[in-house]
């Protein structure tokens, strides 16, 4: 870890990502995150603190809510059919079949293309925050 000079500290706004997903989005293997709605145009295109939250899987093994890191939203996709949802299994990595996360007729279904600009030391979320985003977030990397 570098000296508190050399670090820069910025209010970007945040989005809630459950463990796993979060972190496969970290690695680089999963490039598309999806939802059933579009990213709010505010935020297309613009720095956002990734906010892991544990989900029920990260539960069981400890996980935390926390920063870790700074993503960008370049587009979003709209899966108007289960086939073109599934022909790009490969970039969100949903299993069909899914109870929530998978393509239903019932609900749209989005995606929405993730670029990760970088990973940054483990940081506290604001103390308040919505269920999808947190309005602002100081990120320290």
């Amino acid at each position: 870890m570098g000296s508190q000079k050399n670090k820069t500290t910025r209010r970007i706004a945040g989005l809630n990502i459950q463990y796993p997903w979060s972190r496969y989005i970290l690695e680089g293997k999963k490039t598309v995150e999806t939802r059933h709605y579009p990213l709010p145009e505010k935020h297309l295109g613009k720095e956002l603190a990734l906010i892991e939250t544990p989900g029920k899987e990260g539960k069981r093994i400890g996980v935390e809510t926390r920063i870790i890191g700074i993503i960008i939203v370049e587009r979003c996709i709209h899966y108007k059919t289960k086939k073109s949802w599934l022909d790009d299994k490969k970039r969100h990595l949903v299993e069909d079949g899914d109870d929530l996360y998978g393509y239903t007729r019932e609900k749209d279904k989005w995606g929405w293309v993730v670029k990760v600009i970088r990973a940054v030391e483990p940081q506290m979320p604001p103390k308040t925050r919505g269920i999808k985003y947190a309005k602002e977030c100081l990120v320290t990397y």
